[in-house]
């Protein structure tokens, strides 16, 4: 039993969890000002690892034919058949119907925009055959974290919750630019859409900068809609410096530490923001 829930853990990489869940709790902390209650973290919490589940096993039921053919994703479960598709695909339905009833126990406006949230996790799955914005669209698949998070607690959509969403759809797309990358030569012989394939690795790696830029203007702006004070302002731009940092990891010659460009450092800068927004509130 162990076992099978480890390999249905690394199906949906479980530990990047780490990238929207914070956004999600950041959202919720600011349209309560303070305090959301348990019941609304517990059925948020509930409902983004349901949607993010839901989107990890539909990516990698949609990817599967091209998933055996990369050698960077030939031991994923569903290639080596560890998991099989008939498992995914009742794993993806069964996610789908816990989102949608955490989404009902929150309010109608969570519940009315639940299958929006669906459609829009399983787009991002196709995106990459037929366009360069795909990047930008499992940006937008996250950055729907503190919208999610904001509209739990308080039904309407609010101009720091809009900014965040930017803010991390631009961050988001950014670090997935540097890890696509490493699939630049594959991706490019299959015929797919990714930015590196299409437009190279230098252009991808200028565009993954000025989208992390974008990133910090966004998330500053969000502070000053919401009110936040000095802490978070603190906090924040150090968290831009960390994320400039993160792309002299990077070179279009060496993709030797994309992986703690990717993950270790974009984990800790959204943990980070996190307490850093909390903090703030609570000494407000």
């Amino acid at each position: 039993m162990l076992k099978d829930l480890g390999v249905i853990c690394r199906m949906i990489k479980i530990e990047h969890s780490v990238f929207a869940l914070p956004f999600a709790y950041m959202g919720a902390f600011l349209a309560a000002d303070g305090w959301p209650g348990l019941y609304n973290l517990l059925v948020l919490t509930v409902a983004m690892v349901a949607v993010r589940s839901f989107a990890m096993a539909f990516n990698r039921y949609a990817d599967l034919e091209i998933d055996k053919e990369n050698p960077r994703t030939q031991d994923r479960p569903l290639v080596t058949g560890e998991l099989s598709t008939r498992f995914t695909l009742m794993f993806i339905l069964g996610t789908a119907v816990i989102f949608v009833g955490a989404c009902a126990m929150m309010n109608p406006l969570c519940l009315k925009l639940s299958p929006f949230a669906l459609v829009l996790s399983a787009f991002y799955s196709f995106c990459k055959r037929f366009t360069y914005w795909c990047h930008f669209v499992l940006g937008a698949v996250l950055g729907l974290a503190p919208v999610a998070g904001w509209i739990c607690v308080e039904p309407s959509i609010s101009l720091p919750s809009v900014l965040l969403f930017c803010g991390v759809t631009m961050w988001v797309a950014g670090f997935d630019l540097l890890y696509a990358c490493q699939d630049a030569d594959f991706d490019r012989e299959r015929g797919l859409w990714s930015i590196p394939a299409r437009l190279g690795i230098p252009a991808a790696l200028g565009i993954s900068t000025l989208s992390h830029v974008t990133t910090a203007a966004f998330f500053l702006l969000a502070g000053w809609a919401a009110g936040l004070g000095w802490i978070y302002f603190l906090v924040t731009t150090v968290l831009c410096a960390v994320l400039m940092a993160e792309h002299l990891l990077v070179k279009a010659d060496d993709m030797s530490r994309v992986n703690v460009a990717f993950f270790t450092m974009n984990g800790v800068i959204s943990v980070v923001l996190f307490f850093g927004t909390l903090f703030d509130i609570l000494a407000g």
